[in-house]
């Protein structure tokens, strides 16, 4: 006797009742502060990794916890379903950023709390929501699986990803999946069915000036000394226009995106806009932030006003990250970059680039079969629990960077990579007071075993 057939309709029932030990599930992750680039944290993300294991393990799941080459705990796993079944993936990770000034936190950030009918907490929707989720479906499914699944949990997504990149590549047979369900992404707001399928890559590129031996008073050289912070900043302001288009020399930067478009307004309260500040580019919110390069200055070395002196600074440093949408080479544009600010930084001075992260961006093929099978759990999933029920499901880009698809889209060709997941614009992830909606983790759950219990 084959797999039962489970309608939409049971497992929404199923998830309900799960949905008091999803919360419990989040708040014990969001305990773990497993932060992989604080080597203080370490203890705290082996025990996430274990917790994780544990946790699929209890549901069938042969799991082991592997310490990658970057010194991270990934957690790779995998179910049987029922003989000769395709086989889907699901990723997550259990790593998180760190809580930065907890000042400005409302609530302690290891410490999930309700607040105005949402769960907040470091990892709440980015990513630990995502992989509570995960678990969530496949508790509502039970014995119940149409296919065979694997999980795929990084320990290192925050800082870069480099050893799950490294055991994909070395071990790929762990991965092999005919769809491979990325969930670290989410929807254009709550309650819409999103779909990412563009990612921009990344090139972070710390850039050094030196003009001067040693700093020299403003006072009585000011004016014909050469000035390594003023150098700086005007060729860091010669990379965009004055409509803030990127303006890197030989760099495209003018493509369109296609799919689903804010309004400069809807754009403008998504981001948090202050009253007359300006949306900028000369495309679409959607052109900007998804098809076009984007150049962000992320940091300076220089004296804090609190501390600064009447002095001129003969050294000055910037790290920039630059995104780049699909067909664009990560490794080109850093040279585009490079050979740009040679040129536009002036006066003779010293410059110096330190490459620290690059990752390609990604575009998902949405015409395969596993693709449709996806969209048509999500429209099942929404029709009945969100106030956009009569929307179709959204095709929409994302401005940051998961490496890891390109990674996986090389390495096992023949899979179909989707990305979905419990993230929204009020999620705040990487900011303080990150929290997620609960309907977004009942509603990624019910997409999830909605395909689980149906997938052939």
């Amino acid at each position: 006797m084959g797999p039962v057939a489970l309608t939409p309709e049971i497992l929404a029932n199923r998830i309900d009742d799960l949905m008091v030990q999803a919360r419990a599930d989040l708040a014990e992750l969001v305990s773990y502060p497993s932060i992989h680039d604080d080597p203080t944290r370490a203890a705290d993300s082996r025990t996430s990794a274990d917790w994780v294991a544990q946790a699929f393990a209890a549901l069938g799941f042969d799991t082991e916890v592997i310490v990658t080459v970057d010194g991270s705990p990934a957690i790779v796993g995998h179910r049987a379903g029922p003989a000769g079944s395709k086989t889907v993936a699901l990723y997550s990770h259990h790593d998180v950023q760190p809580a930065g000034d907890e000042s400005l936190w409302d609530s302690p950030p290891f410490e999930l709390v309700d607040r105005d009918g949402r769960w907040y907490g470091r990892g709440s929707a980015d990513c630990k929501g995502n992989l509570v989720a995960h678990l969530t479906a496949l508790r509502a499914i039970g014995d119940e699986l149409a296919c065979n699944v694997r999980i795929i949990i990084e320990g290192s997504e925050e800082a870069g990803g480099e050893g799950l990149d490294d055991l994909v590549r070395t071990r790929p047979e762990r991965f092999d999946a005919d769809l491979i369900l990325i969930g670290d992404t989410g929807n254009l707001a709550v309650g819409i069915p999103t779909l990412t399928t563009s990612l921009r890559g990344v090139v972070n590129v710390k850039v050094s000036v030196t003009a001067l031996t040693n700093g020299i008073h403003s006072g009585g050289a000011g004016g014909p000394a050469p000035d390594a912070m003023a150098a700086l900043i005007a060729g860091l302001a010669s990379l965009r226009n004055s409509q803030g288009d990127t303006t890197i020399d030989g760099l495209q930067a003018d493509q369109k995106w296609t799919g689903f478009d804010f309004t400069t307004e809807q754009f403008r309260e998504t981001v948090g806009a202050v009253d007359g500040a300006e949306i900028l580019g000369s495309g679409t919110p959607a052109d900007m932030a998804w098809a076009r390069p984007a150049v962000t200055v992320i940091g300076m070395d220089a004296p804090s006003t609190a501390e600064c002196a009447a002095a001129i600074m003969p050294t000055a440093a910037a790290m920039l990250n630059l995104r780049v949408p699909p067909g664009t080479d990560p490794h080109a544009a850093y040279d585009l970059l490079v050979t740009h600010l040679r040129k536009h930084i002036p006066w003779g001075v010293t410059v110096e680039f330190e490459p620290d992260a690059f990752g390609a961006p990604f575009s998902a093929d949405t015409s395969g079969p596993a693709y449709q099978q996806l969209i048509a759990a999500m429209s099942s999933a929404y029709s009945e629990s969100s106030a956009y029920s009569d929307l179709p499901v959204q095709f929409a880009g994302q401005g940051g960077s998961i490496p890891l698809c390109t990674v996986l889209a090389e390495t096992i060709p023949h899979a179909e990579i989707a990305l979905l997941g419990v993230e929204e614009p009020l999620s705040a992830i990487h900011a303080p007071n990150e929290s997620v909606d609960p309907g977004e983790i009942r509603r990624t759950a019910l997409t999830e075993a909605i395909l689980l219990s149906t997938f052939r």
